[in-house]
Order: structure tokens, then sequence, then C-alpha cells
């Protein structure tokens, strides 16, 4: 009870504020694209977010966020000033969500993980999902050794998985209570072991893993990263810009300084080659407050970056947090759904 109260006090204060201030909302998605498969909920179809578009457009302020930044230095935010960012980098950001930008009007920054531009491979957790959530037929035990202890996989009946097996579980996402089968229940545990851990020793993980299943390391192309000429043509234009987000998409607050550097300034430096211009803003990985410190901060601001996302909810009132900027994560709502999500942020609820 001794930390309860304070936290009930201090979302009733933010709640008071949102409703006689101002505070302007950064929306964040990661992908435009119709998916047979989406257990991280990452995805919004084609057809909602031109609902999504319509409702920023009619309803609200779409600013870029470098804009944003000035907008907030001066002090004083419009009523709904909005923001869209999209995380991670997959090609859908160019070939499914631009054009639709384009013909609303919305500026947008993606934040790319650098060392994925041009990539054979897919995100680790989309391996994953390919892995254990696609139909086919797996060896029935997975060992793997992690920090010298063994980690053992029984898969039962699920080695077998065909297209009939998966039709009644195609919905199902990480949010789910339950597990449907053994390989859900791999899948899930294998997410919160990878997760933590540095590039060099999840990507030896995920090989031993492709090894073990048979499966070859090159992506599909429905879940394919940027290239390097079309992150040229994703900023053609002027509307959308490119912002960093790392090289490896790893937890940076639990890597050493020097490698949190290497990965800050690292995506920063190889992004601007790729483009030709600066890149001024930064997205923390996964983003909670968890995943990055203070430290991780202060090498964004000494990297030269003007701003930085996190990946916590909340409305944005001042560039006091500018480093740790809030944002509101956008799932597969249609219209109606986003409409009422966006009022009720505005209430501070």
């Amino acid at each position: 009870m001794t930390f309860a109260f304070p936290r009930k006090l201090l979302r009733l204060g933010e709640r008071l504020k949102a409703r006689l201030v101002p505070g302007a909302i950064v929306l964040v998605y990661h992908r435009v694209a119709e998916l047979a498969s989406d257990p991280q909920l990452l995805s919004v179809t084609p057809r909602h977010f031109q609902e999504h578009l319509e409702i920023l457009r009619r309803e609200c302020r779409p600013t870029s966020l470098e804009t944003f930044g000035d907008v907030l230095r001066n002090r004083k935010v419009p009523e709904r000033t909005v923001v869209v960012t999209m995380d991670d980098g997959y090609a859908d950001n160019l070939f499914a969500a631009k054009p639709m930008l384009v013909s609303f009007d919305i500026p947008a920054t993606v934040f790319i993980a650098a060392g994925y531009v041009g990539s054979r491979r897919e995100f680790w957790w989309d391996e994953l999902e390919r892995v254990f959530l696609q139909p086919g037929k797996l060896p029935d035990r997975l060992s793997l050794h992690v920090d010298g202890v063994e980690r053992k996989y029984d898969l039962g009946q699920g080695t077998s998985y065909g297209s009939d097996s998966k039709k009644p579980h195609a919905n199902w996402n990480v949010q789910s209570g339950k597990n449907p089968t053994e390989r859900h229940r791999a899948y899930r545990s294998l997410m919160g072991l990878l997760r933590p851990l540095s590039e060099r020793t999840r990507r030896d993980l995920m090989d031993q893993i492709l090894a073990w299943a048979g499966v070859g390391s090159e992506g599909r192309l429905t879940h394919r990263t940027l290239g390097a000429g079309e992150l040229l043509r994703l900023v053609d234009g002027g509307l959308i810009d490119v912002g960093a987000h790392s090289v490896s998409h790893s937890v940076l607050a639990l890597l050493s300084q020097e490698e949190q550097k290497a990965e800050i300034l690292g995506s920063k430096i190889g992004l601007e080659e790729i483009i030709g211009s600066k890149v001024n803003q930064f997205a923390y990985p996964y983003g909670s407050r968890n995943d990055y410190n203070q430290k991780t901060v202060a090498l964004v601001q000494g990297a030269g970056f003007r701003s930085a996302c996190a990946n916590y909810p909340g409305l944005v009132w001042n560039d006091r947090y500018r480093y740790e900027w809030p944002r509101m994560l956008v799932r597969d709502w249609d219209g109606d759904e986003f409409a009422n999500r966006l009022r009720r942020w505005w209430r501070g609820d």
C-alpha cells in the first residue's frame, strides 16, 4: 500500500493535466502488412492503416518529429498534435506505408536498426516464429546451452504441425493467456530467453535453432528489411525521415557502456552514410524504462541526436524529457477503435 497510493495520485494528476493542458501524442507503428501469423502484434493491415490516417488527417494535427521538437521548445503545443513513427525498418514501410502517408500528406519518422539494412535474414523474433509457428516437422527435442546452463525443450506431439493444425491457432499472440501446443510454449519461452542476450550470443543460438529445425537462414520476402537503395527511396520527397534504432536491436541497458556507444553511434554513422544527410532522432530498442538507462540517454545526447523516443505510454507537454519521449503503441485496430483510443489518450486514460 505504501507505493500504490503515490502511483495512483500521479496518474490522477496526469489525467487532470491532460484535460486542462493540451498534450501531444507520439504514435509508434512497426509494420503495415497482411500477415498469416503475427504473434508479436507488430502489424497493422493496409486497410486499417488507411483508416488511421484518415482520422489523423481529419481530427488531428500531424507533424514531423523534427518540427515537433521545435514546437515543444516554444512551450506551446497546439491541440491534438500527433507524430507518426515506425520502428525497425521493415520493407513494407516503403511499399505499403509510404504511399498512404504521401496520399494523406502525413509526415513520419522511421527508426531503422542499421545492422539489418539489406540483410538476407529476418529479425530474430521473426526467425523464431518461422521455425515454431509455421507448418512443418521438427525434431522432438531441442537442447541449448546458455551461460553454462542447458535449456531443454520437448515438443512432444508438436513435432508435426500441418496447415490444419495451425488453422485454429492462426490468431494466437503473446498476449494470449494459454499456449495451445508445445510449439507455442517453446516459442514463448525462447522469446524470453533470447531477448536479453547480446547480438553475437543470440545470433549463435538462432543459428543452432535453424540448423536443428533444418530451416535455411535466408528470410521470407514478407518479412524482409529495407535495403540501402530502398532507404533512399523512403526518404525521397522529404515527407519521411530516418531515425536510428541502434545497430543490432539489442537491449541497451544490458550492454557495457562501450557496447552501448558502438550501438548508438554506429547506427547514426551507418545510416548517415547511406542517406547522405544527418540522422537526428533515436529510438531505444524495445523502449520500456528497463530497456535503457541514464547512461544510455547520456550516450544518445553525446552522439549528437536532437531527441529520442522510448516506448511507454504518455502524453508529451514540453521538451523537458526530449531524450525519453513516451509513445503510444498502435495495434491492428479498425478506424472506430483507433479513434476511440485517441479520445481516451487525450483524456489521459
